[in-house]
């Protein structure tokens, strides 16, 4: 029996932001199943990126999903603005909610699915007690802020343990794994568990085509885990 096919998410973080238009076409076009929003504040990472009408001047571009990556200090006043800026998936980081359970909720409330990351140093059990209003649980594998990090190895016992605990209780919850995702990292992230995958650097590199680094990364997952291969 083989396991769902993976699922490819892109960062935007790497693209030209003078050009987001045509970047966001292009992930599109290469096959990539859905976009993250890598959204950052100065305050809760050492960065700044966009905010939700930048998202929303891009979302009549594609027909792919959107997902906000929250990383922000204080995320509920604005849950709502980007959900209506388009983005199916709103993802908050457990280390930012006071009562993480309620913006969970509120998410919900508002008709998208609700997501929760850990950073590196996070144990998983600071959010075992949500998983139960989680859709996508976020391992990072780098130190969020800033793009082109390496990948920490170190994270696979984690997303490995995720792995268990979501399976255990039978949860339908995606696990996606964020940081230096890329052909010699993707497969030791799947075969910890791992069925998303976010790649940023590996799918803008000029080395090949992005179609061609989409492919390349499937492939690897894909071989790691059994998983059928996405065209």
């Amino acid at each position: 029996m083989t396991s769902p096919p993976a699922t490819l998410v892109a960062s935007v973080l790497p693209a030209d932001f003078a050009e987001l238009g045509r970047d966001v076409t292009a992930i599109a076009d290469a096959g990539i199943d859905r976009i993250q929003w890598d959204v950052m504040d100065g305050v809760f990472v050492p960065n700044m990126t966009f905010g939700p009408d930048v998202i929303a001047a891009c979302r009549d571009r594609v027909d792919i999903g959107f997902e906000a990556h929250l990383m922000v200090d204080d995320p509920d006043p604005m849950l709502a603005r980007w959900v209506e800026a388009g983005c199916e998936i709103v993802i908050v980081h457990a280390e930012t909610c006071r009562h993480l359970h309620r913006t969970l909720c509120a998410i919900e409330d508002l008709g998208a699915k609700a997501g929760v990351a850990i950073n590196p140093a996070t144990p998983l059990c600071a959010v075992a007690d949500v998983l139960d209003r989680t859709d996508l649980l976020l391992v990072m594998t780098v130190n969020p802020g800033f793009g082109g990090q390496r990948y920490l190895a170190s994270m696979e016992s984690k997303i490995a343990a995720a792995r268990t605990e979501i399976d255990r209780r039978g949860l339908p919850i995606e696990l996606e794994v964020d940081g230096g995702i890329g052909p010699a990292t993707i497969g030791r992230a799947a075969r910890a568990g791992a069925d998303t995958f976010c790649a940023g650097s590996a799918l803008f590199s000029n080395s090949s085509t992005m179609s061609e680094q989409a492919a390349a990364l499937r492939a690897a997952a894909g071989e790691q885990t059994g998983r059928l291969v996405a065209g």
